[in-house]
């Protein structure tokens, strides 16, 4: 389990070491930061690469809902408050959850489950963008699992619930039921485009583009109008 870093903003000293408590019974939470005011706390945050901050909002000078909108995008915010008017303007910032003063341990533990919830999903994001793209993908063809290098396919055609994969080893194209759409999820989109909606084309493997039309050998595949203009910027990129 990853921890989040967490710090407390409250110009109320018996309402921080409340909240310093709770986090301190908390495995997933480490609390890097007290501070009893916005303009003191607007630093720390950056200073100390905070997740997660418990926010008063009515504190003098700088409120907490002003700070929320200067805070860096990774940092999410739970408000502690003790005015439920200020719940919609809460949520319209982003905040996680929204804990009204006095605020009970069960009810503190329940806002950071749902924080844990949200980090959760975004670092699971972000390790599958750092993941490797895949350099081959598995399909089933005539009763029998085949693998594709992904550097071999030059172009793949969709003929209703099947698709047809040419590859540059062989003469005759792989034929699979699957959908386009479903194959096309499996495909680095750095490295294959859909040019048209039958149409699927490795952009390394494209030599020739003639009239609007893709060149592979014999073969003239078109592009589709509502493709044109992404397969243009790609064009316009690679050449410019």
């Amino acid at each position: 389990m990853k921890i989040i870093r967490c710090a407390i903003v409250d110009d109320e000293p018996l309402a921080v070491e409340l909240l310093a408590s709770y986090v301190s019974r908390i495995p997933f939470l480490e609390l890097v930061g007290k501070y009893s005011n916005a303009t003191d706390a607007l630093h720390g945050v950056a200073d100390n690469r905070v997740d997660l901050l418990f926010l008063d909002i009515q504190m003098p000078e700088l409120s907490g809902m002003e700070l929320s909108r200067l805070l860096p995008e990774t940092t999410r915010v739970i408000f502690t408050t003790a005015f439920d008017r200020y719940a919609v303007d809460g949520f319209r910032v982003g905040a996680i959850d929204y804990l009204l003063k006095p605020i009970s341990y069960a009810n503190f533990l329940e806002a950071c489950n749902r924080a844990l919830q949200w980090f959760t999903m975004l670092w699971e994001r972000e390790q599958a963008a750092a993941a490797p793209p895949p350099e081959s993908i598995f399909v089933k063809s005539e009763y029998k699992l085949v693998q594709i290098m992904l550097d071999s396919i030059r172009y793949i055609e969709g003929l209703k619930d099947y698709v047809k994969i040419y590859t540059e080893q062989s003469p005759h194209p792989i034929l699979t039921l699957m959908s386009m759409k479903s194959l096309e999820e499996q495909l680095p989109s750095s490295r294959f485009m859909r040019v048209h909606r039958s149409y699927i084309v490795n952009l390394s493997k494209i030599r020739e583009v003639e009239r609007g039309r893709i060149v592979f050998g014999d073969t003239l595949i078109p592009v589709g109008d509502s493709y044109k203009a992404a397969f243009q910027a790609y064009i316009g990129n690679t050449t410019g």
